[in-house]
């Protein structure tokens, strides 16, 4: 697991706010409820900020940020490199 991907971890187990929860890069959170889609814009300006892109929000789905994993892929996909 990358430095990143630990990073993204820590802050959606801070934003869903339930104590002793354990995530990984593979767990389901917008399709099981873990997070809404007010969480996903505050996931969406961190994934951003660890990889130092610009990510639009109207190329991404909630589906594209069901995972930690789908989240750096899509990433990857769409998003530009900041100036």
């Amino acid at each position: 697991m990358t430095e990143q991907a630990q990073q993204m971890i820590e802050h959606v187990i801070h934003v869903i706010g339930k104590p002793g929860i354990e995530i990984d890069e593979g767990t389901p959170l917008v399709s099981s409820g873990l997070i809404d889609s007010m969480a996903l814009v505050d996931l969406l300006l961190k994934l951003e900020d660890l990889t130092q892109t610009r990510i639009p929000p109207g190329k991404v789905q909630p589906k594209d940020m069901d995972t930690v994993a789908l989240m750096f892929a899509t990433a990857q996909r769409v998003g530009r490199p900041r100036k």
